[in-house]
């Protein structure tokens, strides 16, 4: 096998040589092109600093990534000086007239700039807007801090491991076991942490799709609880005897999940038996009754209608809407229509239905007394 010696410090001095004296005759013979290319190279410097200077302001104008002008100010306010200056050479060498050792030294350092500044915009777009889509109104959402550090890092690997293999691949290298070796190492990655992931992914679906937020009171189940943290693998839940439920993110969306904060409104059923003994002239009034029972609580009257005919009693199906979405205000609206519904049944003489062994006991504790 045949070694490549390194060039020696002869080699190098004379290759130094050759550049200088390429260089002078440049110089010499293309000055006034030279001049007038320095001159665009310096506006174009300062154009491309005024372009970010302006992305700049459109962030501190959307306050972050409120708007979508802001995310690409955002991205933009994030463009590298030595992208600028290399850029500000590359369109101007070509008038210059630049030397061929010079100009490919130039396009070398312009493609490495040019790839690895187009990562970082495209990196700052994406976090620009999963960001936005955690905010809740004007407010950020912090519960997934986590999770969104795990997102930032796994996006700028992988944006910059794409990068890096363009990169080489123009500097003639060949990339294709680099790359079948970082497909091979991603599969094993993702086969050994699949249930990370998936949690993971739950969380990118928490973020974007907002089935719920911290606070909120939701069931699934047979479960139910209010919703105090979501973190990058886990939700945890405060159930109503005070208990703390963790439950995988994965596993409650697999859920059909009922969140009762985003309810308008709660529905309040229940039956009314009244005795055979009623006269139907009384009954017919049950409806009118509830409805103004209902409505004096502030509540909107659904139905009051007899249902069936029972065994032993005539059965009315009361339905009405409770204005506040809170489990307990609507107890309490049940509460009060119940009791309105008692008086105004006392007033007509409507009776409701009673077991017969409770009206028995009844008559032997009358006769007792008597």
């Amino acid at each position: 096998m045949t070694n490549k010696q390194l060039p020696s410090s002869e080699d190098l001095t004379l290759q130094g040589q050759a550049f200088f004296r390429d260089a002078t005759i440049w110089v010499q013979g293309h000055w006034l092109n030279i001049v007038i290319a320095t001159g665009i190279a310096i506006a174009i410097f300062f154009g491309l600093h005024m372009i970010r200077r302006w992305g700049l302001r459109l962030c501190q104008r959307g306050a972050g990534v409120q708007n979508w002008y802001s995310i690409i100010g955002r991205a933009i306010s994030r463009t590298g000086h030595f992208f600028i200056l290399i850029t500000s050479i590359r369109l101007v060498s070509g008038y210059a007239n630049v030397p061929p050792l010079m100009d490919t030294t130039i396009n070398f350092l312009f493609t490495i700039a040019a790839v690895f500044q187009a990562a970082i915009w495209v990196r700052e777009i994406v976090f620009g807007v999963v960001e936005h889509r955690t905010m809740d109104g004007d407010h950020p959402n912090y519960a997934l801090t986590s999770a969104l550090g795990i997102i930032r890092m796994l996006v700028t690997f992988f944006l910059f491991a794409i990068a890096l293999v363009v990169v080489l691949s123009n500097l003639g290298v060949n990339v294709t076991g680099l790359v079948a070796g970082l497909g091979v190492g991603g599969i094993a990655i993702g086969l050994a942490a699949q249930g990370i992931f998936a949690d993971l992914f739950a969380a990118l679906a928490i973020i974007f799709d907002k089935p719920f937020r911290i606070g909120d009171n939701i069931a699934f189940s047979g479960s139910k609880g209010k919703v105090e943290k979501i973190g990058l693998k886990s939700t945890r839940i405060r159930g109503p005897n005070g208990e703390e439920r963790i439950i995988a993110n994965k596993k409650l969306l697999d859920y059909e999940l009922l969140n009762n904060s985003n309810r308008e409104y709660r529905r309040v059923t229940f039956t009314i038996r009244l005795a055979y003994s009623t006269p139907g002239d009384k009954a017919a009034l049950v409806p009118e009754l509830v409805r103004q029972a209902v409505e004096a609580e502030q509540c909107e009257f659904g139905k009051a209608w007899l249902s069936d005919f029972g065994q032993n009693s005539m059965n009315f199906e009361v339905e009405f809407d409770s204005p506040s979405p809170s489990g307990d205000v609507a107890d309490e609206k049940k509460h009060r229509v119940a009791m309105e519904i008692l008086k105004r049944f006392d007033t007509q003489g409507i009776h409701f239905y009673a077991p017969a062994q409770a009206l028995g006991q009844q008559r032997e504790e009358g006769d007792g007394e008597a």
